[in-house]
């Protein structure tokens, strides 16, 4: 098994557990972005959240999400990302959320002025 998060919901690799329940496990980022930045990643393995298909899966990676953020005493505010595959930022291969919290985290964009003009996307 390579995938990290695959070893780390194994019990093979060490990870500071926030929660966990059948179907997702949510664990601290070791490179934090924010006070309190949990990962919650699936228990089984999906490449990123384009592969999502699975409704009920989809809905226990939020209610985990929002259970982390309870657990965290999070009342002022968390965000909430999910980066899918290399040109949205995904660094490990298996689907997983961030939660981040415990300041203000200010706005997620840019203002459109300061973005480049948009480059034609061909699928």
């Amino acid at each position: 098994m390579s995938c990290i998060f695959c070893r780390i919901v194994a019990g093979e690799l060490p990870a500071a557990r926030v929660h966990e329940d059948a179907d997702v496990l949510a664990f601290r980022d070791i490179h934090p972005q924010a006070p309190v930045h949990v990962l919650v990643v699936t228990k089984v393995h999906l490449a990123s959240l384009h592969e999502l298909e699975d409704l009920p899966l989809a809905g226990a990676l939020l209610l985990g999400a929002a259970e982390v953020a309870r657990k965290e005493r999070l009342e002022q505010g968390w965000r909430l990302i999910a980066n899918a595959r290399t040109h949205g930022g995904q660094e490990v291969d298996h689907l997983h959320l961030h939660v981040l919290g415990g300041r203000p985290l200010g706005r997620m964009l840019a203002p459109a002025k300061s973005l480049p003009p948009p480059k034609s996307h061909t699928p």
